[in-house]
């Protein structure tokens, strides 16, 4: 069901928890986007933001481009999803998807790097992704099961 006939039906309250599901969504889309797009272009000096204490270098720093494709696609599945309406499997695509940065969280303190961007950067990431899910797995649909 697509969010304008889902708007149209719902109570002020739902309609305010729709437009800020699918504000939060782009801002997840975009985000994890634009850093795909930033290890692709420049993944050397992307690479300090993410908290490890190396980073690979020379044929290894390859892993920078696979980095970026990952979140370039990780950003555009949760859009084909909204644009089609699907905002249940969004849902659920979202949740699915917080587990890369709790996993990226992890490395980063397995392998002593920085605890802030570990916590600031990776887990805060994953906890506004979860409670992006959340909104969209319990919008009302506007029927009447």
């Amino acid at each position: 069901m697509s969010a304008n006939v889902l708007t149209a039906a719902a109570p002020a309250s739902s309609r305010l928890r729709v437009r800020l599901a699918t504000a939060c969504t782009v801002l997840v889309a975009l985000g994890i986007g634009y850093v795909g797009l930033s290890y692709l272009v420049a993944p050397e000096s992307t690479a300090s933001g993410f908290g490890l204490p190396e980073w690979p270098h020379g044929g290894a720093a390859a892993f920078g481009n696979l980095k970026g494709v990952r979140d370039v696609v990780s950003g555009l599945v949760p859009l084909a999803l909204l644009l089609t309406g699907h905002r249940r499997a969004l849902g659920w695509a979202l949740l699915a998807e917080s587990v890369t940065p709790f996993g990226d969280g992890a490395t980063v303190l397995a392998h002593h790097g920085s605890t802030a961007a570990a916590f600031g950067v990776h887990f805060a990431t994953a906890l506004f992704v979860v409670a992006t899910a959340g909104l969209l797995l319990t919008e009302r649909s506007g029927r009447r099961d």
